[in-house]
């Protein structure tokens, strides 16, 4: 697959490499060279990195215990 550098010194990955590789607007790459070949090399996020912010509003260790109360409660209530 050709790809040509732009004046601006940008390349444009092709779609279909960016699908399989999951990659989207504001993607960051380590870029190296190696052995005379230009090698890049996404920067993938972490799993938690992914999820920061996105349960901000929500009290899941209040969640968390109130299961748990319930479950005693309820084993307490088989045993009495």
């Amino acid at each position: 697959m050709l790809v040509k550098l732009s004046s601006k010194g940008q390349l444009i990955i092709p779609k279909d490499i960016r699908n399989k590789m999951a990659l989207h607007q504001g993607s960051e790459f380590e870029i190296l060279l190696q052995d005379g070949q230009i090698v890049l090399k996404p920067i993938r996020e972490s799993t938690l990195d992914l999820l920061y912010g996105k349960f901000s509003n929500v009290d899941l260790l209040g969640d968390l215990e109130q299961e748990h109360h319930n479950e005693v409660m309820d084993d307490s209530a088989l045993y009495s």
